[in-house]
């Protein structure tokens, strides 16, 4: 019984309970972050295909160990950042994308910077032309990994990313996460879209296929998505909403369309903000009860050690080259973040 005791009061503690000042009732509160770690390569050119041979010391962009390691450290940088008040010890869950392999990942968390979190990895090979995955980082004093899946996309022609869906636990209740970086804009925006619409119905698929194990599963969709919030494949495809009053419990509410339409985004191009790096949660989170995990507020992480000060591309982010030079930067994209909350019972 002490023991079982001890176990609850260790999962109350774990994240930090405040109060809430409108309600006089005490809450907790949890990061989930999404974060694009533009092509976080090693400097080993071991790709049967040669798909990293551009990222070694003899390719193109003479990617050796002092460029490498100052982007892990940039990137740990940058993950020690994403804390606030309420969350001290930084995101619950964090997801990755442009990332080589596990090993990158390894090297990543076990950064001085953000080595205490104790950041535990999930992370599975695509069949990516590029080589590039996406992963999972998560902190198991908050998140308990329960199943993990990936998904292949075969309505394209092309190889690419794979849909990562990890089920867990966070705090002791049930949620889905599903890690996304849809196919690309080459070839142009509108040429392109069927691909990411496609992606898209797979995304829905998946979640369609969650609920009907359990219709309270919690999902969460994050990605570099490679559109906006406003655009097909999350707009209609994904049928993610822009007000969270019209979402239906299984259906999807996009926080980060209000955030483009104040001109806020994650990435720059020809001067033009897009906001590709989205947290689209499903209706049974953003409209949940108190007393379980809901939607509190989104942010774009555009710290302003993150932000390119040079000409042009200021504010732009960081990114580790620009036009082949050597920047010795971050990402070309800014992190976001969701933050949920639920009230605990009262003393």
């Amino acid at each position: 019984m002490k023991r079982i005791l001890l176990a609850s009061l260790i999962a109350l503690l774990a994240l930090p309970v405040i109060q809430a000042q409108n309600k006089g009732r005490r809450m907790q509160v949890a990061g989930i972050a999404f974060y694009n770690l533009e092509n976080l390569f090693d400097t080993i050119p071991n790709n049967p295909e040669g798909r990293d041979l551009e990222f070694t010391p003899k390719g193109s962009r003479q990617w050796n160990g002092t460029k490498y390691w100052s982007k892990i450290s940039k990137l740990a940088r940058a993950i020690s950042s994403f804390t606030s008040k309420t969350t001290p010890n930084g995101p619950a869950i964090i997801g990755v994308s442009e990332i080589e392999n596990r090993s990158v990942l390894e090297d990543l968390v076990n950064d001085a910077q953000i080595k205490p979190w104790n950041l535990q990895i999930v992370h599975h090979d695509s069949p990516d032309a590029r080589g590039v995955d996406v992963g999972l980082l998560y902190n198991p004093r908050y998140f308990k990994v329960t199943n993990v899946t990936n998904h292949r996309l075969t309505e394209v022609k092309f190889r690419t990313r794979d849909q990562m869906c990890v089920t867990g636990l966070l705090l002791g209740q049930p949620i889905s996460i599903i890690v996304n970086h849809w196919p690309s804009r080459l070839g142009g925006q509108e040429q392109s879209s069927p691909n990411r619409e496609a992606a898209a119905r797979l995304c829905k698929h998946i979640a369609d296929s969650l609920w009907n194990v359990d219709p309270n599963m919690g999902v969460i969709i994050m990605g570099d998505l490679n559109d906006d919030p406003q655009d097909k494949s999350c707009a209609v495809e994904l049928g993610a909403k822009r007000d969270r009053k019209d979402v239906a419990e299984h259906g999807f509410y996009n926080p980060f369309w209000k955030k483009l339409d104040e001109g806020i985004g994650t990435l720059a191009y020809k001067s033009s903000w897009n906001l590709f790096d989205q947290i689209i949660l499903s209706g049974n989170i953003a409209n949940a009860p108190d007393d379980r995990w809901h939607f509190y507020r989104a942010d774009v992480l555009n710290r302003d050690f993150l932000q390119d000060t040079q000409g042009n591309r200021q504010h732009y982010p960081l990114r580790t080259y620009a036009s082949g030079v050597w920047l010795d930067g971050y990402s070309d994209h800014f992190p976001t973040e969701v933050f949920l909350i639920r009230y605990l019972p009262a003393k």
